[in-house]
């Protein structure tokens, strides 16, 4: 100010907003965010239907699908959103679970706000809470090892409970589990599991209950020419990222030819360079050709002269699980081909599935990487039994890789949030507002479970907590029959992983939010919070959001 006139230095058009007024938009949009996966939650859960604009249908319970195909402008939202993204990615499920805490944590801070508790204190309340929870939910964690089938099993059960592959979920989790534990590779802190090396493949036609492991890799190709063998057994399998074609010259280059005789000879040399190709493959003692690159037709009647069964523009991905299940190593010239580098199987064979012929590489020894075959009546449905299978691989994964579980159905957010309010008097000051909120947040897990499942969530986080009063520390909320009961004997369980991230992800996105105090937009920019949007909820037509 210079002898009362304001000096604008930001653009003209460009909008501000600043105070507790900034702060409780970012709230209201994480709330708005939170609600819109909310009813999803637990085996009660209720999908959800996305049409985007080219009328493309997503039906799914998934909390990280859901987000992201939503269309979202508020920075704040964007912010909940990627703890969807995080927890997906580190551990494959709890997605949900993580985005409603976040939720909840900013609800409660709001009104925090308004006591005049600075968002400072708060963020510091919240840091102290969620390093505390981190190490309650330790202690009453329970060891698995690759070995326990049983207890692997539940935790792929407990991941796709209430999801479309629920129906068939007793079928799926054994497939899940011998999966994963067949490309778990033992390291010198324990196992390691990469989930990458599943390969997973959908085809429409037959039931969910056709899914199958296929140990070996199963290959969306066929044959390239019908004289090939359909079949072929003990493979000696070559994997060539180089082209069975011409060669073309690097730069541009004219042929003349002024006699007939030139150009039949000309054809000739080219004849006999796909024949040297093919040759070089045969001498090798190779029996099945999987190339990343074109086959050209010539070369593939050298190649079925010779009884090579060839597969042609294979994928990257896929060339590389093949290595990892056959032993073969990949060879980007032909002249450098010998016999080292070839892998083996018990069988290379070419089968029609849902009309398509598909290449199966099976029979592979102490193979590290395998392939799913998932099948389903539509589209739909294969696409969400998908999702629901990559969360339950995830989930073994990642309990194999820590060897720590946790009991589900909000037996472990009730103990925490007990144990916290104890921690809430010890710690004093006004940090202890904001770890009794933070321990009032925790309670949104078994509330939300008991709400979806048509119960009473107040009686039914009155319970919980009696249960743990009486040190029954894994009792939980029994969806189906509205008890509360042991989880441990429910099978309800999640790997330890699952609670912590959940836990790091949204305390430290909720106080990345609360931090914010002045929002400046400049021209041009995405919409803001609008007055008059629903309490609670989205507005109409989630695509496109603009707040």
């Amino acid at each position: 100010m210079m002898g009362g006139t304001p000096i604008f230095v930001l653009k003209e058009g460009t909008e501000r907003e600043s105070g507790k007024g900034a702060q409780i938009k970012n709230i209201a949009a994480a709330k708005a965010i939170a609600d819109a996966v909310r009813t999803t939650l637990g085996p009660k859960g209720m999908d959800k239907m996305l049409v985007d604009s080219m009328g493309d249908v997503i039906i799914t319970n998934d909390g990280v699908t859901i987000l992201k195909e939503v269309d979202v402008e508020h920075p704040a939202a964007k912010m909940v959103i990627e703890v969807a993204k995080t927890q997906d990615e580190q551990c494959g499920d709890g997605t949900t679970t993580a985005v409603i805490f976040a939720g909840e944590l900013l609800k409660l801070s709001e009104t925090l706000i308004e006591k005049n508790v600075h968002p400072t204190l708060i963020t510091e309340g919240y840091r102290l809470a969620a390093d505390k929870a981190v190490d309650v939910l330790k202690d009453m964690s329970l060891e698995v090892g690759i070995d326990d089938d049983e207890n692997l099993r539940n935790i792929a059960l407990t991941s796709m409970t209430g999801k479309s592959a629920g129906d068939m979920k007793d079928i799926l989790a054994d497939v899940v589990v011998k999966a994963v534990k067949s490309v778990a590779e033992k390291t010198n802190d324990g196992y390691k599991v990469d989930i990458d090396n599943i390969k997973v493949e959908k085809k429409q036609g037959g039931s969910v209950k056709e899914t199958s492991l296929i140990e070996g890799i199963l290959v969306d190709k066929e044959r390239v020419h019908e004289n090939m063998p359909t079949s072929v057994e003990a493979p000696k399998i070559a994997l060539i990222n180089a082209a069975f074609e011409v060669k073309k010259t690097e730069v541009d280059a004219k042929i003349q030819i002024t006699d007939p005789s030139q150009f039949q000879k000309f054809l000739e040399n080219e004849e006999n360079i796909l024949r040297e190709m093919a040759e070089k493959v045969s001498n090798a003692g190779v029996n099945v050709v999987f190339c990343q690159k074109g086959i050209d037709d010539l070369a593939q009647h050298f190649l079925a002269k010779r009884g090579v069964y060839a597969v042609r523009r294979v994928k990257k991905s896929d060339m590389e699980k093949l290595a990892k299940a056959t032993g073969a190593k990949i060879v980007s010239n032909l002249d450098d081909l010998s016999a080292e580098d070839l892998g083996s199987s018990g069988n290379v064979k070419e089968e029609k599935i849902g009309g398509d012929d598909m290449t199966f590489v099976t029979g592979c020894t102490n193979a590290k990487a395998v392939s799913i075959l998932i099948r389903g009546a539509s589209e739909h449905v294969i696409d969400e039994v998908e999702r629901g299978m990559h969360d339950a691989l995830s989930t073994v994964g990642v309990a194999i890789e820590d060897g720590l579980m946790t009991a589900g159905g909000g037996a472990a957010s009730v103990e925490i949030a007990r144990e916290l309010r104890t921690f809430a008097i010890q710690t004093g000051g006004r940090e202890q507002f904001a770890i009794e909120a933070f321990a009032s947040a925790l309670e949104v897990v078994p509330r939300t479970l008991a709400e979806n499942a048509g119960l009473d969530p107040i009686n039914t986080i009155i319970a919980i907590n009696k249960a743990h009063a009486e040190g029954k520390k894994f009792h939980g909320i029994n969806v189906y029959t509205g008890v509360v009961e042991d989880m441990r004997v429910l099978n309800v369980l999640e790997p330890l992983r699952v609670g912590t991230q959940a836990i790091m992800a949204a305390s430290e996105t909720a106080n990345l939010i609360l931090r914010i105090d002045d929002i400046i937009k400049s021209k041009g920019g995405g919409g803001g919070m609008p007055p008059g949007m629903p309490p609670g909820g989205m507005p109409p037509g989630m695509g496109g959001m603009d707040y």
